[in-house]
């Protein structure tokens, strides 16, 4: 099976195997994973390359990119947007950043649903605002966010912006139809903006879950701010190009021009694999969703048999968020990497006593992460 293929990454520069350069550290970290792009997509780049002209691409202006993004959220999420809503980013964590920038002003309040990933519980202060958690909460074997908490704390006239991330990460849940309805009420009773990241939307395991855009919510009118990409699905993280989706033309002037001058455009490889990803790969994408699945079901099976350690099974996503708050020792992180296996610091997240693990990767480095873990309990 094509993802079963081990490919040595330790020649491309790859961050997430130079993190442990001249260790025995198996790195189960950031999220990008360890398959080979689909086909269509490197033939499409090949092609792209061989033109010989890299010049500036006007993102507005590639007619096949956009429009592959207008066709893609119709057919998967029944979401027709028109292609000017689109306006494309150099990844998302730019994105919400020039969010934070245009939606509100220096000393506002910022609602992050916590645990998140580390560029987002940045992002307030980097932009002069205040963070304000929302925790989330276990209920009935799943991760959910605290929406009373979102309630109280979307009541201070100081809170302009909440910026989600569907599906989760690091927990992997897929927020339900009704959840999303009781964040559109109380973002909109309280004059809150949301800004809803939504990069791993075509990562989702449970074939019960269904990914619904936060855009797609008609009580938002427009205003709602909606992160994609292909990166993380189709493994082109590397290419650097996201786009949000915003219908209100208010809202988007205000979005690209606290963009301008900051924000570069994205690439013109980016763009093309971005149009092969969505119009030639829903073979690839499937027999992907497929071998997570397993991969998930395999860890979750096995971290249910070592003691000292809980996982709540992810909804979606290719990161499993692991409790070792059982384990009694100190630094979970430090335990892990003294066991020869690296995961993201839970710390980094909000929560010391977890860790992030990226099982984006073949059965048998799955299994030889299980190996080490089970030889050190």
């Amino acid at each position: 099976m094509q993802f079963d293929k081990i490919i040595d990454r330790t020649p491309s520069y790859a961050l997430k195997w130079a993190k442990y350069k001249d260790r025995d550290i198996l790195p189960m970290w950031i999220a990008d994973t360890e398959f080979r792009c689909a086909e269509p997509i490197l033939d499409a780049l090949k092609e792209r390359t061989e033109h010989g002209l890299m010049g500036y691409t006007l993102p507005a202006d590639h007619v096949a990119a956009n429009q592959a993004v207008v066709d893609w959220l119709a057919r998967q999420y029944d979401w027709h947007i028109s292609a000017d809503w689109i306006v494309w980013t150099p990844g998302v964590v730019p994105a919400f950043n020039v969010a934070c920038k245009a939606l509100c002003q220096p000393g506002d309040k910022v609602l992050i649903q916590t645990p998140n990933y580390p560029p987002l519980m940045a992002a307030p202060k980097l932009n002069d605002l205040v963070k304000v958690d929302i925790a989330t909460v276990e209920v009935n074997g799943r991760w959910t966010i605290d929406l009373d908490e979102l309630e109280k704390q979307a009541a201070d006239p100081a809170c302009k912006l909440f910026i989600i991330c569907n599906p989760m990460n690091p927990v992997g849940t897929v927020l339900t139809s009704d959840e999303l309805q009781c964040i559109a009420d109380i973002c909109l009773r309280n004059n809150v903006m949301l800004c809803s990241d939504e990069i791993h939307c075509d990562i989702i395991l449970d074939e019960t879950a269904k990914h619904i855009p936060a855009g797609k919510l008609t009580e938002f009118k427009g205003q709602a701010i909606t992160l994609m990409a292909a990166s993380k699905t189709f493994n082109v993280a590397g290419l650097g190009t996201s786009f949000a989706i915003v219908e209100d033309a208010s809202v988007r002037h205000k979005f690209n021009a606290a963009a301008k001058g900051i924000v570069p455009w994205v690439t013109v490889l980016g763009l093309t694999a971005t149009h092969a990803a969505f119009t030639q790969c829903d073979d690839w994408h499937q027999k992907f969703l497929s071998y997570l699945r397993g991969n998930r079901d395999y860890l979750v099976a096995e971290i249910a048999n070592i003691s000292g350690l809980k996982l709540l099974t992810p909804q979606a996503t290719f990161l499993a968020w692991i409790d070792a708050s059982g384990l009694g020792v100190e630094n979970p992180q430090k335990y892990f990497e003294d066991l020869g296996i690296g995961p993201s610091p839970g710390a980094d997240f909000g929560n010391k006593n977890f860790v992030r693990i990226n099982f984006g990767c073949p059965r048998s480095q799955l299994e030889r992460a299980i190996e080490l873990i089970k030889a050190g309990s």
